[in-house]
């Protein structure tokens, strides 16, 4: 294990920010290049080797977290990464993303602050990119099977490059114009920057994956003519419905979805326009919702250079502690400041919006508001608090209600749908229809990226099996599996 007194020797340190007035000049990763590795060691050895580890419980992937640990703790890198890939595909990403459910799951963390999982993964697979030792992994073999997946999130990359690996030939649709999904177009890159997603790509191109960009099945390409073409399909294609706010004025212009607002500046980075053309430069801003999507909406026009930015939650607002119902090792519902936060603008909670108000030429500049709270267990509006707040720009940032059912993805496949209105699998994450598999959100619903992961490999294996009769990839998860974590 690594030092036995670690956890009483060092405190819990993080990744250090940079200035806010530096980093909103530019859209690089808010962090400080380097900070991490000078004491990632001694955060490692923090890491207690638990008898029972609850942090793999925590986290959808298995990942073998004091495993690694210890390895970081000895700086031996090269091993750490291997115990890190060997249940994650992409820990950059991860790493950089997700809300490390592990952490809170973290035995020391029932009385001291946690291990800081997170900070160590990226650590490692930081250190292991600049260290030559993630390579291409292609198949010894090929199976002479072919397999299509739908979308090129975590979700689809993950299942693509388990397939791939596994020796099957493996083609990647995805109807933007560049492979990433939401990691792309949805994750702004003061958070990840796309060199992440680029090298993975090519790796996985030098194992044999291959990659179909501005093609949407459904429109461009029927499925069922995909179907024929391929021996096997893994639909990965997300939970992209965006949920609606329908109330007086919602026409009005400058009222957006975030994902149409923040794909935009994305594409202002990979050098697609000089400008976003939605743009918060100079406006009122109110973001709609308050989860990390409505996040990256603020930090988003904090760097277009707002006049203010104001967040919106229907919610009351957490609490700096856990709640009785919500004890060790359960992912808690805490009041959780992020880089965008830390940056300016107001958050506001317990409030709904009831309209907007535009001027004569149909633009909105005002957002009108009352205060909610709960009563016999439903929201209520509260008599005497409504109020307006400037609002030039808007938006939606209320999540996501399942996949697409515009695009004919869905009809045109056949496919049933579970109650909650998502695509319905199996136990080896199969359709209804023989040979067609989903993972991710459009199967489980909208979740996060580490979830999308293990989804995306445990269909792999279900796919693998179907084509090959066994398989040998590991299955971190079932489709019924709702971790107490998140």
């Amino acid at each position: 294990m690594a030092d036995p007194k670690g956890f009483l020797n060092h405190g819990r340190e993080v990744a250090k920010s940079r200035p806010v007035d530096v980093r909103l000049k530019d859209w690089n990763e808010v962090y400080v290049p380097g900070s991490l590795l000078p004491i990632i060691s001694k955060q490692a050895s923090r890491c207690m080797d638990c008898g029972i580890p609850f942090c793999h419980n925590g986290c959808p992937l298995g990942n073998l977290i004091p495993e690694w640990n210890d390895y970081a703790y000895r700086e031996d890198w090269a091993a750490a990464s291997e115990r890190l890939h060997a249940t994650n595909n992409f820990p950059e990403f991860t790493g950089r993303l997700c809300p490390a459910p592990c952490e809170s799951a973290c035995v020391l963390g029932i009385n001291q602050p946690a291990v800081t999982i997170k900070n160590v993964e990226v650590s490692i697979i930081d250190k292991a990119w600049d260290s030559g030792d993630v390579a291409p992994q292609a198949p010894e073999r090929l199976s002479g099977k072919t397999v299509a997946v739908i979308g090129s999130g975590p979700a689809g990359l993950a299942a693509a490059q388990q397939l791939t690996r596994a020796g099957h030939t493996v083609a990647v649709y995805e109807r933007a114009d560049r492979i990433g999904g939401l990691l792309r177009y949805g994750i702004p890159e003061f958070k990840m920057e796309k060199r992440h997603i680029n090298r993975r790509i090519e790796q996985m191109r030098a194992e044999g994956t291959r990659f179909r960009t501005g093609i949407e099945i459904g429109r461009d390409l029927k499925a069922t003519d995909l179907k024929k073409r391929y021996d096997a399909v893994v639909i990965a294609a997300g939970a992209t419905t965006a949920r609606d706010l329908p109330v007086p004025g919602r026409e009005l212009k400058g009222v957006h979805q975030a994902m149409e607002y923040l794909p935009l500046a994305n594409k202002v980075q990979e050098g697609d326009y000089v400008t976003s053309p939605i743009s918060a430069e100079g406006k009122h801003v109110v973001v709609i919702g308050g989860g990390d999507t409505g996040a990256d909406c603020v930090g988003t026009a904090h760097r277009q250079g707002a006049a203010s930015v104001t967040q919106l939650e229907i919610m009351p607002r957490p609490g700096e502690d856990r709640a009785s119902h919500q004890p060790w090792p359960t992912f808690p519902m805490l009041y959780k400041v992020t880089s965008a936060h830390e940056e300016g603008g107001e958050r506001v909670y317990s409030v709904s919006t009831t309209h907007f108000e535009g001027d004569e030429d149909g633009n909105v500049q005002w957002l009108h508001l009352t205060e909610v709270e709960f009563v016999d267990g439903k929201l209520t509006q509260k008599p005497g608090t409504e109020r307006k707040i400037p609002a030039q720009l808007v938006t939606l940032a209320m999540g996501f209600t399942g996949p697409d059912r515009d695009n004919g993805l869905v009809d045109q496949f056949g496919l049933d749908l579970d109650e909650r209105g998502n695509i319905a699998r199996d136990g080896d994450f199969q359709t209804n229809v023989p040979g067609v598999f989903v993972a991710g959100d459009a199967g489980r619903g909208q979740s996060l990226i580490v979830w999308a992961i293990a989804e995306g490999r445990s269909a792999a294996r279900g796919c693998d099996r179907f084509l090959a009769g066994a398989s040998e990839l590991p299955a971190p998860i079932r489709p019924t599996d709702r971790s107490l974590m998140v």
